[in-house]
């Protein structure tokens, strides 16, 4: 089924529109010179590290630890993030390094 040239119009008008308005409510919530409400930094402080929980978890899923490969590219993806993290404390590095392990032993020695 196609999209007629309203509806495409349509969703690139809505799609802008959420996307300003998630970009520019913080802005208009949190003005300057007033505290950030305690459970707002309580939410920047646990949510980074829920998230990546969220994300292991959902990696993980479908990994069978009981036929071939047995797990080790992505335990050794999960490591090379973890040291990464730990050494250099840069999330993109860490990330970027651990994917990049991860897809070295899937497409070449696993």
């Amino acid at each position: 089924m196609k999209m007629t040239l309203w509806q495409q119009a349509a969703t690139i008008a809505l799609c802008s529109l959420s996307t300003m308005a998630t970009r520019f409510l913080p802005f208009i919530i949190f003005r300057d010179g007033e505290r950030t409400p305690a459970f707002i930094r309580y939410l920047g402080r646990v949510l980074p590290g829920a998230v990546f929980a969220l994300l292991i978890v959902y990696c993980l899923k479908d990994v069978s630890f009981f036929r071939y490969s047995y797990g080790l590219p992505e335990a050794a993806g999960i490591a090379a993030t973890l040291i990464l993290h730990k050494w250099k404390r840069q999330m993109l590095l860490s990330i970027a390094g651990g994917t990049a392990v991860y897809m070295i032993l899937v497409q070449f020695v696993i």
